[in-house]
């Protein structure tokens, strides 16, 4: 029979670092694992803004939350950013490496190498020197989850998000290679957001979007709070058996072939 008392808090005990965290997808994350009962470290390249979450977080759960302030382009802050958290919180269970950028640009010949080289450090390189550094200490340890979010761009990359696309097909070669090699004890998995309705979505043609959603199975733009179920879900007990896996939450996009 099903469990009638299904378990509310199945992170209870962990810790969660959530990069990007007091934003967007990143806080609402953040929020969730709390809720389910882990602690969190927020991060951002704001202190002031992680801070502000934490207090929230705090506040509403009962959970303890604390801010740390790195710039996920910057190689060596990755492994001060891991040794702060485990000095912090003594562990470390759950990675999620949400921070990213997706600079707009008029067209591809206006791409300058500034931009081109800050999309690849923060969305690919950050990720992968902090996978690298947390994921060996998770194994030492008997075992986490990491949960990188990419991009349903991946899949259908559009000409005024290249370098973006690119980066984050990066992040998902990354995230099945950890997964083979940190495995079985640490699992890799990562969610492939469509379009939601985040920072990132200011810098959108409000027109076109509208078009390209009407033709979505779901016909809107995604809620934030709609990345949760899959982000509690690749974190949690409930996937032990789940890893390297790309996970599409796009409203039905990648269903529609095209």
């Amino acid at each position: 029979m099903p469990d009638q008392n299904p378990d509310t808090t199945p992170l209870a005990g962990q810790v969660a670092l959530v990069t990007g965290g007091s934003r967007g997808l990143g806080r609402q994350m953040a929020w969730a694992f709390a809720r389910a009962g882990a602690d969190v470290a927020i991060v951002s390249r704001k202190l002031d803004a992680c801070e502000a979450t934490a207090k929230e977080i705090e506040a509403d759960t009962g959970r303890r939350a604390v801010g740390f302030a790195c710039h996920m382009g910057e190689w060596d802050a990755q492994q001060q950013l891991a040794d702060a958290v485990l000095s912090e919180f003594g562990r470390l269970d759950i990675l999620v490496n949400n921070a990213g950028i997706a600079p707009v640009y008029d067209s591809l010949p206006d791409v300058t190498e500034a931009l081109y080289d800050k999309v690849f450090d923060v969305n690919v390189k950050g990720a992968f020197r902090l996978m690298s550094v947390v994921a060996p200490r998770m194994a030492a340890a008997g075992g986490g989850s990491i949960v990188n979010i990419s991009s349903i761009a991946t899949k259908r990359p559009m000409p005024r998000e290249l370098p973006y696309a690119a980066a984050k097909s990066a992040l998902e070669i990354m995230t099945q290679g950890f997964a083979q090699a940190y495995g079985p004890t640490v699992r890799v998995n990562a969610i492939l957001p469509g379009a939601f309705d985040t920072d990132i979505a200011a810098g959108w043609d409000p027109e076109v979007v509208a078009e390209e959603m009407a033709h979505l199975p779901a016909g809107r733009v995604g809620r934030p709070d709609e990345i949760v179920g899959a982000a509690l879900y690749l974190a949690g007990p409930s996937a032990s058996y789940t890893t390297g896996v790309l996970l599409p939450v796009d409203g039905g996009r990648t269903a529609m072939g095209r």
